[in-house]
Formats: structure tokens, sequence, C-alpha cells
């Protein structure tokens, strides 16, 4: 399931989970703010952090990444539609 592509401050964050047996199995990243080295910096050290929780928590009930606060409020928003279009 692919969640909104939810726009931020930098750009767009969207939400891919796999799902079997009724849990999130898999959480990434379709689509990120990467155009210029800080945003590769930030989303490189925060979306795998972000995939994690997403897949230990089972919910979008996820920590923020220090310093990466716009993408981790999109990545949330839009982990939260994929769950919905799940019905998780």
């Amino acid at each position: 399931m692919t969640g909104d592509a939810v726009s931020t401050r930098y750009g767009d964050v969207q939400v891919q989970i796999t799902v079997a047996g009724g849990k999130v199995t898999a959480a990434t990243v379709t689509e990120v703010p990467w155009s210029d080295h800080k945003d590769q910096e930030i989303n490189s050290r925060a979306v795998p952090i972000l995939n994690d929780e997403a897949v230990s928590a089972q919910s979008s009930s996820i920590d923020m990444v220090s310093g990466a606060t716009f993408t981790s409020e999109g990545y949330i928003q839009s982990l939260q539609s994929a769950l919905d279009q799940a019905g998780l």
C-alpha cells in the first residue's frame, strides 16, 4: 500500500508499506526531498530510522527523528494514509 504524498517545507514525502498476515513487514519511501546535499544528508540518516520504527510500532505512533522534523512529519502522515488503506 502506498500512502498519500505529503507536501513538506522541502518537498514531498511518500511512504509505501508491505503487509502480510495483517502486519506491516516493510516500510520504504517512494518520494523524499533529495534535491541538495543537506536533504541527502538528513534523509539518508532519517529514512532508515523511520522505516524501522514503522515496522516495529505497527502504527504511525513513531518518534520524530531529531534534525529531520519536516521529513518525519510528512513520513508519519503518509504512513498513516498507507495504514488506513491497508485497514490497519
